[in-house]
């Protein structure tokens, strides 16, 4: 797929994504150009091309490296898992992604849309996969690099005032993530319209989500984004990210979103 083809630069990769998967909920990115909502103090200004894989020489998504190697999460996450995770399961996803913006920019082109139903919702399928982990690997650090613990300042702040601790929503975000059904996700939002912290569940890679919300921190609950390591224990697994969660990063999107 050419730039041409798909008919998608920069200014507009971030603006296709946003009603799908987490970037649904980065208020404003759905309707505005990434570079304008990040003047305008919006999430954007953390959640950039670069980050979300855009690749500006081809006009195609690309899987991002990770910002640490994959053994980095151990003995929470293991490395076979993250190689897995991010080699195979999300660049299905990068690959799914650019095939539907192909076929849907072909189908604008002649204009026949008789299968515009189905690569609409393949549109939203992988490009809420590749946003949401994209979105994933940055919400996770090593326990040395700012993983675990807990957050501190304006983030800490509105946590013990939206669910009277952090003991609280640990828990809250906990039972949200185990009861997921199927695969899916457990997202820790901040409401624009009530400008209050929210837990939600995410069915697949983009059903069941709030609209108007940013997300801060959100975890995979996909069986292959554990099941090497935990089997068929999820409660596990979501207790061990706790020790991995990167409460910096969801920081600086909660300020990004705030200012």
């Amino acid at each position: 797929m050419t730039r041409t083809t798909a008919s998608i630069d920069r200014r507009s990769a971030v603006g296709i994504l946003g009603a799908i998967g987490a970037t649904a909920i980065a208020g404003g990115a759905g309707t505005a150009g990434a570079q304008d909502v990040a003047r305008a103090g919006g999430s954007a200004a953390v959640l950039t091309p670069e980050l979300l894989g855009w690749d500006e020489k081809t006009g195609q998504y690309v899987l991002p490296s990770l910002p640490y190697p994959n053994d980095a999460l151990e003995p929470h996450i293991d490395a076979e898992t993250m190689d897995i995770h991010r080699t195979k399961h999300h660049q299905a996803y990068v690959t799914g992604l650019n095939k539907a913006l192909a076929e849907l920019a072909r189908a604008r082109e002649s204009g026949d849309f008789a299968l515009v139903k189905h690569w609409s919702r393949e549109l939203a399928f992988h490009g809420g996969g590749h946003v949401n982990h994209c979105l994933f690997w940055r919400m996770m650090a090593p326990p040395a690099q700012g993983g675990g613990g807990e957050p501190s300042g304006d983030l800490a702040a509105a946590i013990a005032r939206d669910f009277g601790s952090f003991e609280k929503f640990s828990a809250h975000f906990q039972a949200a993530a185990g009861a997921v059904e199927g695969s899916g996700w457990a997202w820790l939002v901040h409401d624009r319209a009530s400008g209050r912290l929210l837990i939600q569940q995410m069915e697949k890679q983009q059903n069941m989500l709030l609209t108007g919300c940013t997300p801060l921190l959100g975890i995979d609950v996909w069986e292959h984004a554990y099941y090497i390591k935990y089997r068929n224990r999820r409660a596990e697994y979501v207790k061990a990210f706790m020790n991995v969660a990167n409460w910096g990063f969801a920081a600086e999107l909660y300020g990004s979103h705030m200012s």
